[in-house]
């Protein structure tokens, strides 16, 4: 997420790339980022970032964000601002290692085409200034959107993880036409890709909403009718099931995190 987020910046027109300083604990995935942005700064340490950038995005594993935070904590001065994109880590265990502004932002892989939506928190002393800052970099790239702290994981799991469940889906989708039709692999990828990137225009510019999209594909006593009864039948409480699962690994990250924090 991190090279996403980078790139979705830089692509975005958010930052320059002569702006931007990058650092990587395998530092030639920094260096293929600066083949294609060559004005890019790399640091071999995280602590050279620390001294020269005023925002500095945390990509990194949760388990791994405490040790970045207190590498970087010698230089952060009370006007920097340090913005988390993982879940599990809350603004307030932030605010409890930095002694500057915090933010956690929760990127989409969909904002690598300047779409999809960014959820922000905003730690209780982040600076107003910042704020803005943050929401106007944010919105070069995506929709940013203010949560609350309660609802991050399903949010996340809506945002972040969903375009991995329903790729998964469309995959499964195409599949069964391959098995039990005529169709090859290859023609059923791009007419279901097509379908998504119109059913998403569909959606984006108001035409429809999600309902009565349905209610005009879906003909009394048609063809549409048929297999949207067989999914009412046959997808049961999937998709509950899906969020028990997202939220019961949360709850066992939240635990094996709070340990590394005084809060």
């Amino acid at each position: 997420m991190g090279r996403i987020l980078t790139e979705a910046l830089l692509d975005g027109k958010a930052i320059s790339p002569s702006s931007m300083i990058i650092t990587n604990r395998t530092i030639s995935k920094a260096i293929a980022i600066q083949e294609n942005y060559p004005s890019i700064q790399i640091a071999n340490e995280i602590s050279e970032v620390g001294k020269k950038a005023d925002l500095i995005f945390i990509c990194v594993k949760p388990h791994d964000v405490h040790d970045v935070a207190v590498t970087l904590k010698p230089f952060l001065t009370k006007g920097k601002c340090v913005v988390s994109i993982t879940s599990p880590i809350n603004v307030e265990q932030l605010e409890s290692v930095i002694p500057c502004s915090v933010a956690r932002a929760i990127p989409s892989i969909t904002n690598r085409a300047l779409s999809g939506i960014s959820l922000l928190t905003f730690g209780h002393h982040c600076d107003e200034k910042w704020k803005t800052s943050l929401i106007n970099l944010l919105n070069h790239i995506s929709t940013p959107l203010e949560i609350d702290d309660n609802i991050t994981r399903v949010a996340s799991d809506i945002v972040s993880c969903g375009p991995a469940f329903f790729s998964y889906i469309t995959q499964r989708f195409i599949q069964a036409a391959v098995n039990k039709t005529d169709i090859d692999v290859n023609n059923a990828t791009i007419l279901a890709s097509e379908m998504l990137i119109g059913l998403g225009e569909l959606l984006r510019k108001g035409y429809f909403t999600l309902p009565t999209l349905q209610e005009k594909v879906c003909v009394k006593g048609g063809i549409t009718g048929e297999g949207i009864e067989v999914l009412e039948k046959e997808l049961g409480n999937i998709f509950e099931h899906l969020f028990q699962a997202t939220h019961l690994k949360f709850e066992d990250d939240l635990a094996d995190i709070k340990r590394q924090y005084t809060i």
